[in-house]
Parts: C-alpha cells; structure tokens; sequence
C-alpha cells in the first residue's frame, strides 16, 4: 500500500507567507496605536514596521496605512524619502520621557521592568533620532 504524502504547493506556502506578514503589520499597528494613544511606546517605529509587513502581505492593506489621514505622513515621508520628520522625533522623544519619569516614580514596578522600559525606549528612540530629518 503506498504512503499518502501531503506537501504543500508554493503557492500555498506562498499564501501561508502573506498571511504572516499580515498578522505581523497589524500586531505592529496595534502596538504603535497603544504607543499613540499611551505614551508607552514610540508610535512612528511600529508604523514603519506595519507598513513594511502590509507591503509584503497585501497592497490593499499597504495603501490604505500609506493614505490614512493621520498614519500615512510619517510612512510616506520614510518610503519617499528615508526621513523622520522632526515634529514626530520630537513628540516620540517627548511622550517616551514622561512614561519614564512616571514609570521611575512608580515604586510598584519592579526594576528588571524598569531596565527592561529603558532599554526598548533607548533602542528604539536611537534609531529615531539617527534618522535624517526633514
């Protein structure tokens, strides 16, 4: 009696893909809308990164997030021109300070979260100000 073997195509796996990169772009929109709207997280890194797996994923999806009213200048700004403008830095700069000075403040967080705060916020606003402003 033969084996019954069950492989992909590749245009399964080409699908599968998609999907992966679909779910990783709105993972990333909803982190960076949590950072918008809580001054937790930088928002415009997450954008990027939503618009980068959205491109990957659906250009359905990809040009919505581009031509949204409020989401689309900083992602248009860094396809068009590798650029970060310097309103956005200075707003991400500003938002991530006032977490940090509460979450120093705040005796109930524990220190390995506190580090752990510090070292995501000065990777991620390194990156930021390291980009070329307009």
């Amino acid at each position: 009696m033969g084996q019954r073997q069950s492989r992909l195509s590749s245009n399964q796996i080409h699908s599968w893909i998609k999907w992966l990169w679909l779910l990783a772009g709105t993972v990333f929109l909803v982190i960076g809308l949590i950072g918008a709207v809580l001054p937790v997280l930088p928002t415009t890194p997450f954008l990027l990164l939503t618009a980068y797996c959205y491109n990957r994923g659906s250009p359905r999806f990809h040009m919505w997030i581009v031509n949204h009213r409020w989401l689309g200048p900083p992602i248009r700004d860094w396809e068009a021109n590798k650029v970060i403008r310097l309103k956005y830095k200075v707003i991400s700069t500003v938002m991530v300070a006032g977490t940090g000075a509460f979450i120093l403040y705040k005796e109930s967080i524990p220190v390995w979260g506190k580090i752990g705060y510090f070292v995501v916020v000065v990777s991620a606003m390194g990156y930021v100000w390291t980009r070329r402003s307009e």
